[in-house]
């Protein structure tokens, strides 16, 4: 039984520290004058210029005579791309699902090698967004529904990619859950939802020291991400102390004096709002101040300047452009993000079998498209990786024509059907169904008519229907865009080779209709306003997104956040909570009690018993993966500080701690609680 324990956490407030930039590339005084002393040479018409991209699309506008170079930006989340070829690597939400933040700083360092390499500048990524609908074109971009995860991955990433000289982009900024009509959709959230869901991934961005923010196309509360005064000045730049520059997304501005006022730096792809014919005539009317102008250069060459841009070339001719290390890492993360969701004995295959390989996806490792898309150096399919398990697993594929070898189905010894999106299903500016593309349930079934063990593999940046197939088949790994390495990391689980260790960063519902947003996604009825025909979506589900939603509603779904299968059994025991200064710590015991080597993610949530407001059963507030041998066991300790305890209270604008009853949790998933403790904090 839980047992009370009495702790005293120092003081209720939970103000949020400035950023701390403590990064080999922070700008300092020196950077700062240099940058000043470039600014007061420059013309106002250049001034002009520089802050509004290049024609070129994808550059900031040299100066030569000032010796200010031309800097490369490169989309990035989770590859190089734009005029060449570069590892590819797991998407975003796979990335998520590795629940293993060293992995992703290798990755994020691998991503500077690969910019480098190219003599890339700055790289687009990561997108930190909040996955609040399976419907979102870019979820598979971003990294998930929880914002501790999504923050902690992503700072990793900024901080690996920035080791290498490279400047990081965290996107977009912000709420912008929907690519249909992104450049119409206000969303509509009120202050305590926007702190604690969608803020938490962008505040540790800049805690992290990312060097750029990039605005959204969408609204928030009715005014444009680009031209909002109260997200990129009140909020970024002052309350969390953001000192990197901020740019737009691609042509998402609308006015001149929104993109002057509101905090942002740099128009993308080129100046349509913001260059010298627009400006000029504010400046000389008394609406703008030329020194406005001035802040905005200053910010992003003071930046350019503490990188070294101006005073190093950008290619690194020492790295080569198929980097051995970015390999190595690709197929690192494709097996650590991997999430096997349901294992009815049909996994891992036994040795000697015939295995039947079908599907859209069988012999293809798919991306999501957009600026999310990557055109790969290699990539190893389902197939070609099935191969390369050797005699033991001889593998067949069958073709689209498989109504016409259904004996090969009948007789094998198990079929794999390679299911799911790609680049032209699933991308920004288009969100997709939540069925699988057509045809594809058709298939699945037809193969569960002749055969008893079925295994499905879905490409996918998030959860799908499954109704028609699910109780039918004997297993499903859900391989997200796995990279490049994916087939043969996928296929190396399915012969149990390595043990499946990615778990869900999001939730899989059973039906569409059960997702906590489910009504308020599309707005079908656009009002007009500043000349704009606007969707206002309204977040109605406030705080309570994904696992905190259906904690709430008491409906469960199909499968859990955090949820994730192995090859063995683990044994939670000994739950310790003790007290700390300014918090508490939670010790465990965890044992591996089957027969593999396997990695089990260790979940720890915080529930306040009797809130003031109303507030989810559980949060997310720390985690752990830990890989143990067969019977090894292994002691695991985590720290909850404050933060841990808060909510956001909307009357002081501030994080707030109650003092009283907080249940804390630890499990395997949302849904799979081992061990409780109550806690009080007064």
């Amino acid at each position: 039984m839980a047992t009370a324990l009495a702790i005293v956490i120092a003081g209720v407030g939970c103000t949020p520290k400035k950023a701390v930039f403590d990064h080999p590339f922070a700008v300092t005084q020196e950077h700062r004058d240099r940058a000043a002393a470039l600014v007061e040479q420059m013309t106002l018409e250049e001034k002009c210029a520089y802050i509004g991209g290049s024609k070129d699309g994808f550059y900031i506008r040299p100066i030569e005579r000032l010796g200010i170079p031309l800097i490369r930006m490169a989309d990035g989340p989770q590859g190089v791309r734009n005029n060449t070829k570069s590892t590819l690597f797991a998407c975003g939400v796979a990335a998520a699902a590795a629940w293993n933040e060293d992995v992703v700083y290798e990755m994020g360092v691998a991503l500077g090698q690969d910019s480098r390499a190219r003599g890339v500048h700055i790289l687009l990524g990561p997108g930190v967004n909040i996955y609040r609908s399976p419907l979102c074109g870019r979820n598979f971009e971003y990294m998930g529904e929880d914002p501790l995860l999504a923050a902690k991955t992503s700072s990793q990433y900024i901080k690996g990619v920035q080791s290498q000289g490279v400047m990081a982009s965290v996107k977009h900024f912000a709420l912008n859950n929907q690519e249909t009509d992104r450049h119409h959709i206000s969303s509509d959230a009120d202050e305590r939802t926007i702190n604690e869901i969608y803020f938490p991934a962008f505040k540790a961005a800049v805690d992290a020291g990312v060097a750029t923010v990039m605005s959204s196309y969408n609204l928030v509360n009715n005014v444009h991400a680009a031209e909002n005064e109260w997200l990129l000045k009140e909020t970024l730049k002052g309350r969390w102390g953001f000192e990197g520059f901020v740019m737009s997304d691609w042509t998402s501005t609308y006015s001149t004096l929104g993109c002057v006022r509101s905090g942002l730096d740099l128009e993308m792809p080129q100046g349509f709002c913001l260059n010298y014919e627009n400006i000029k005539p504010l400046i000389d009317n008394g609406v703008v101040r030329e020194a406005d102008i001035d802040d905005k250069v200053q910010t992003i060459l003071e930046n350019l300047i503490a990188y070294g841009f101006l005073d190093r070339p950008q290619l690194d001719t020492t790295i080569k452009e198929d980097n051995p290390y970015s390999r190595e890492v690709a197929y690192k993360l494709s097996c650590e993000s991997a999430v096997l969701l349901k294992n009815e004995g049909a996994l891992p295959l036994a040795k000697g079998g015939n295995v039947v390989l079908m599907g859209p996806r069988a012999d293809v490792i798919p991306c999501g498209g957009g600026s999310g898309a990557v055109d790969p150096l290699y990539s190893i399919s389902l197939y070609e990786g099935m191969k390369q398990l050797g005699e033991d697993f001889p593998v067949t594929l069958v073709d689209d024509n498989y109504k016409s070898q259904s004996q090969a189905l009948k007789d094998a010894s198990a079929i794999v059907v390679s299911v799911g999106f790609d680049k032209h299903t699933e991308k920004e500016d288009h969100d997709r169904t939540f069925a699988l593309p057509e045809g594809q349930d058709d298939m699945i079934e037809y193969a569960c008519s002749l055969n008893d063990k079925v295994i499905v593999v879905v490409y996918s940046g998030g959860a799908i229907d499954m109704s028609r197939w699910h109780d039918k088949v004997s297993a499903v790994i859900m391989g997200w865009y796995p990279g490049q390495e994916g087939g043969l990391a996928i296929a190396r689980m399915i012969a149990g080779e390595i043990s499946p260790c990615g778990r869900l960063p999001i939730s899989i519902e059973a039906k569409a209709e059960d997702n906590p947003c489910a009504a308020t996604y599309y707005v079908d009825k656009p009002m007009t306003k500043r000349g704009f025909s606007t969707r206002y979506v309204t977040y109605s589900e406030g705080v309570f997104v994904g696992y905190r939603g259906y904690d709430r509603s008491q409906v469960k779904p199909l499968y859990p956040f955090g949820h994730g299968l192995t090859y063995t059994t683990f044994e939670y025991s000994d739950l310790k909570v003790t007290p700390a200064k300014g918090g508490c710590d939670v010790q465990i015991t965890l044992t591996n009690t089957g027969a593999y080597d396997a990695s089990e993610v260790v979940q720890v949530y915080v529930g306040e018993v009797n809130p003031s407001v109303p507030r989810p059963v559980k949060e997310l507030k720390a985690f752990k993966k830990a890989h143990l041998a067969a019977g090894e066991s292994q002691v695991l300790n985590f720290r909850l500080d404050n933060e841990a305890f808060a909510f956001y209270d909307v009357e002081s604008h501030d994080w707030k701690v109650n003092s009283g009853q907080f249940n804390v949790y630890v499990g395997a998933s949302a849904g799979d609680v081992r061990l409780n403790e109550f806690v009080n904090i007064r």
